[in-house]
């Protein structure tokens, strides 16, 4: 916590030095993509991606999970994916999964999660935890059901009206992204139903 304590002492410091560029994020942002992956620690958007602030728009959910779009009990998912899309007109949404995920594991495996009954219940509503199909977890990097988990969230995104809108008259793109944590690789999903490397 120290290091961190430091650092934010010192971030003034670093603003002065970059002045314009922090000051024109006074007038409002302008992100051109909203970034929807897991709060797991060691994903980082603004690393992975280089984006500067103000260009990225995040949503950060424990498994990168969207819920599928219930008009009739909003969540916080909800609320940031359609200010994102209405409001400041992302042009694209990245849903970007990651190696060594301990949702997807929670998912492949069946795990017993009574001692963390709201990740249980959280898995339960939105993903019908567990899954109701076999899927090998393979290498403990989780690629596969990683990434198939990362596609399926881009299906829960076209059930909200506001993505949905945006996708019938070509303002928006849709993206499935795999990042591995322990090489820093990214893939993206691509027509074919493979993930290749960026």
């Amino acid at each position: 916590m120290r290091s961190l304590i430091a650092n934010a002492r010192s971030f003034a410091t670093h603003v002065a030095e970059r002045a314009d560029e922090f000051r024109a994020l006074e007038a409002g942002q302008r992100p051109e993509v909203l970034f929807i992956t897991c709060s797991d620690s060691r994903v980082v958007p603004s690393l992975i991606t280089g984006a500067r602030p103000g260009e990225l728009f995040e949503l950060r959910t424990a498994g990168n999970v969207v819920p599928a779009y219930d008009g009739e009990r909003p969540s916080s998912e909800t609320a940031t994916i359609e200010y994102a899309v209405r409001v400041l007109g992302v042009r694209d949404i990245v849903v970007c999964g990651h190696s060594h995920c301990g949702a997807v594991r929670a998912l492949v495996g069946g795990d017993d999660l009574s001692a963390v009954p709201a990740v249980r219940g959280w898995l339960e509503r939105t993903v019908a935890w567990p899954w109701n199909e076999p899927v090998e977890a393979g290498a403990p990097d989780l690629a596969e059901p990683v990434q198939r988990h990362a596609v399926e969230q881009l299906e829960r995104l076209r059930t909200h009206p506001c993505v949905a809108e945006r996708l019938a008259d070509g303002g928006i793109g849709l993206h499935a992204w795999y990042y591995e944590v322990h090489t820093g690789a990214v893939r993206e999903h691509r027509p074919d139903g493979r993930f290749h490397l960026l």
